[in-house]
């Protein structure tokens, strides 16, 4: 285990940024890489929240890469680039999504994105502080990875949720961010959706072995304040392969709305009910 696990990330940018207070909670859905099913899992549970009687939001903070569009079989002509630039306001930008949520779309291949400059910093911040007081629960859809626009958008976050499958290669990424987002952002508690699982059991499995790994490597080298504990991953739940998805995908549907009783989706809102209060 120790050699799938420990390894040491590349760089990142320590962000400084508090979250807002005074205002629905904020959680960021994160990846240690890409195609693990994040995008479609935020969609997904966000209908699932909103089912349940929450005013949900999901912002896409994938600002150079987004997709969240597709998933949603949405066109949108506003987006956060036009919020940014003035062309448009917050109001006109906020779009109402299938399975009763809203959702805040970013524009795909915007190169200036791609890095954390003062400009995007104070912008996103700016957005958020202004629609988080309008929901109960708003859903930040981050890229893959440990960037700096990553990191500072999951700075703005009460709560993270790192997804992840699996394969060696997803949970090696995923170790890699939960041993960044400890140091750099004093998280002692993470969240965890183990998707695409073979077995029932199978996200308590890895939950166990990525719990272990930061004990015996994570833990220890923390600073710890009077009173605080030690990092602890907490499984929100597992979502089984399902063939039921690729085809909620590839019809750009929501799997709750397209197959609900298929055992993805009843993973998904097992999800949503861990999350509720």
């Amino acid at each position: 285990m120790s050699t799938l696990f420990d390894t040491t990330p590349k760089a990142a940018t320590s962000p400084a940024a508090s979250p807002p207070t005074g205002r629905a909670r904020i959680m960021a859905i994160s990846s240690g890489k890409g195609g693990v099913g994040k995008t479609f899992l935020s969609a997904n549970l966000a209908a699932a929240l909103a089912k349940r009687g929450e005013k949900v939001l999901v912002l896409d903070a994938d600002l150079g890469l987004a997709n969240l569009d597709v998933v949603l079989n949405l066109f949108p002509k506003i987006t956060l680039h036009d919020v940014f630039t003035h062309k448009a306001t917050l109001e006109q930008a906020i779009l109402p999504a299938p399975g009763g949520f809203s959702v805040l779309l970013a524009g795909s291949g915007m190169v200036e994105y791609s890095r954390l400059t003062a400009d995007v910093r104070e912008k996103l911040l700016a957005v958020i502080q202004q629609v988080a007081p309008r929901f109960d629960r708003i859903l930040l859809d981050t890229g893959a990875g440990i960037s700096d626009v990553v990191l500072y958008a999951i700075s703005l976050a009460d709560d993270v949720l790192i997804v992840a499958t699996p394969e060696p290669t997803s949970l090696t990424d995923a170790y890699a961010t939960i041993k960044v987002l400890a140091s750099q952002q004093n998280r002692r508690n993470i969240k965890l959706v183990v998707n695409q699982v073979n077995r029932v059991g199978d996200g308590r499995v890895i939950r166990g072995q990525l719990q272990q790994v930061v004990d015996r490597f994570v833990n220890p080298n923390l600073s710890y304040a009077i009173g605080e504990t030690p990092l602890r991953l907490d499984l929100l739940g597992e979502i089984p392969i399902d063939l039921s998805v690729r085809e909620a995908i590839q019809k750009r549907r929501l799997l709750l709305d397209w197959v609900p009783g298929c055992e993805a989706a009843r993973g998904i809102r097992a999800v949503a009910e861990n999350l509720s209060p």
